[in-house]
């Protein structure tokens, strides 16, 4: 056994690339998130074929049976920063691994729960953050994998949950109606189990430059053959041939300068000249040691790029949940039949399919600043979510809702990797900040649907809903119209910092040659009085 997982190890190790290889075991990588979205988002969004079954057995209402979807989904976002403080400790394979074990446990432990409040628990917290622990590391360092096909891979990998709408919600269902819901659940959370599997195929990434490059650079500098050039002429202008090159070190005494100086003065009056090569010291380039790396790192909240990206979040994540839950009541309540209604949420699934396909395409492009395709997706979004307030008829509302799926596709599928690209944080900082933002959406995905239920309980409309998640779209595309502008700004107080200290260092205190010469070194030229030579000329 402990053979094999030394096998293991070097099969599903670290796999080193000279640069980000935009491919190579990263499919395989794209594969595992693939099935990862599959049973993590696509099976919370397909909770709802259980919901009239756990009513009548556990006699709760509606809304006490859809408080275990929303605290999964609380928690999903919620221990997001655990997630990354775990990746970063123990890295992302057993951190997958976990999640997958995690979100099995829940799922199968849930078949023999007897109340609601035990599914708050099983299916609440326990799945919850095992899909925490499996979603999060996985998109992370799928990132890491790709760089210029970075938006198409994940668009289409992420394809997944829709997928699972259309196989699964259908299979499920028919299987539940066979064997009841308790067997169908047992079944859902052996099918997790495969996130075991995938999490180990994440092997990590390691960027290491080619030979060639390495050796390259060990050959001088021309600073540096300046620099020895320097001390080469400081020795020819000196009239002692002797070990003084007239170049002293700081960390050399007076006491050893006169020492030296009495003893080579002594050689020469006894009439041995010693001629020994010059010694020249030079410094050693030691490279600085490598700041150990932050569990998590909160300094992204200075970035005011990133909090405003934060808040976009935050408040667009109002609109992403609310909409599957009352576009098929909102159809039967504008005169639609229901049976027709039910094809309203496979629509907007086929819709949110082909919209992910399609921003992967178009990120792909490299002209496009990525940022303001987002932007533009939010805008139209809140349009169409206003638009869901006052169409009535069968076909309006069937327009509205493949609008919505798509759209929605397009912002679903972009709005974390976005946090890799330049204009939001970097790649280099994307582990640390995935987790503070999704930690940030964890308030906005819990109050989303309670928030919608209590407008529709007080108006009587479920287009009331539908209000609130354009508002919150709405303030989404505000704050994210702000998170270049802020960055630039950022970028542009570093610019005049750098420009107000630039003088100092030109008026003044150090020459040119105080920054080309070695920091140990200091010249110095002795007095005549100190020169033993000409000192004995002058009593003769």
């Amino acid at each position: 056994m402990i053979g094999w997982l030394f096998k293991a190890d070097g099969y599903l190790g670290p796999i080193v690339y000279s640069k980000v290889p935009d491919g190579g075991w990263g499919w395989v990588v794209a594969f595992a998130f693939f099935t990862v979205e599959l049973f993590t988002y696509g099976i919370v969004k397909i909770f709802g074929i259980f919901l009239q079954d756990l009513m009548n057995n556990f006699e709760e209402s509606n809304s006490r049976v859809s408080w275990i979807i929303s605290i999964c989904i609380f928690f999903i976002a919620f221990t997001a920063p655990l997630s990354t403080v775990m990746s970063n400790r123990f890295g992302y394979q057993p951190v997958v691994m976990l999640g997958g074990f995690l979100m099995s446990l829940g799922t199968i432990t849930s078949a023999f729960t007897n109340s609601a409040n035990e599914m708050y628990i099983t299916i609440g917290i326990v799945a919850g953050l095992g899909h925490c622990f499996a979603f999060l590391p996985t998109v992370t360092i799928l990132s890491q994998y790709f760089d210029k096909r970075r938006c198409l891979v994940i668009a289409i990998a992420s394809t997944g949950e829709s997928v699972s709408i259309f196989a699964f919600a259908p299979a499920f269902t028919a299987l539940k109606d066979k064997v009841g819901w308790r067997y169908c659940m047992v079944v859902i959370g052996v099918l997790q189990a495969s996130v075991i599997v995938c999490g180990a195929l994440l092997r990590p990434i390691v960027i290491k430059p080619k030979p060639a490059e390495v050796k390259a650079s060990k050959a001088p500098t021309p600073k540096q053959m300046e620099t020895k050039y320097m001390l080469e002429n400081e020795l020819t202008c000196t009239s002692l041939s002797s070990e003084d090159s007239g170049v002293q070190s700081l960390s050399t005494s007076m006491h050893n300068v006169a020492e030296g100086g009495e003893k080579k003065y002594a050689e020469k009056v006894k009439g041995t000249p010693v001629k020994t090569p010059v010694k020249q010291a030079v410094k050693e380039e030691v490279p600085p040691p490598q700041a150990k790396a932050k569990l998590l790192d909160f300094s992204v909240l200075k970035d005011c790029g990133f909090i405003c990206y934060s808040m976009f979040g935050l408040f667009a994540t109002l609109g992403f949940f609310a909409p599957q839950i009352y576009v098929i009541d909102l159809s039967v309540n504008r005169g639609v039949d229901r049976d027709k209604a039910a094809y309203m949420l496979s629509g907007m699934a086929a819709a949110e399919m082909f919209g992910r396909m399609s921003i992967g395409c178009v990120l792909n492009k490299k002209p496009i600043r990525k940022i303001y395709i987002l932007l533009i997706c939010m805008f139209l979004l809140s349009v169409v979510l206003l638009v869901f307030t006052f169409v009535t008829e069968f076909w309006g509302l069937s327009t509205c809702c493949v609008l919505y799926g798509f759209l929605l596709g397009t912002v679903a599928c972009t709005h974390i990797p976005m946090l890799a690209e330049d204009d939001v944080m970097g790649i280099e900082r994307m582990t640390s900040a995935v987790g503070v933002y999704v930690f940030i959406q964890s308030f906005a995905g819990l109050a989303g649907p309670p928030l919608g239920g209590f407008l529709v309980d007080l108006t009587q409309d479920y287009g009331s809903a539908f209000y609130s998640c354009a508002a919150g779209m709405a303030l989404g595309t505000l704050f994210l119209a702000f998170v270049r502008p802020a960055k630039m700004g950022m970028c542009c107080r570093k610019k005049s910092v750098q420009q107000l200290e630039s003088p100092k260092v030109q008026d003044g205190k150090n020459s040119a040659l105080d920054k080309e010469a070695p920091v140990d070194f200091l010249e110095e030229d002795l007095p005549t009085e100190a020169c033993p030579l000409k000192s004995q000329k002058s009593k003769e």
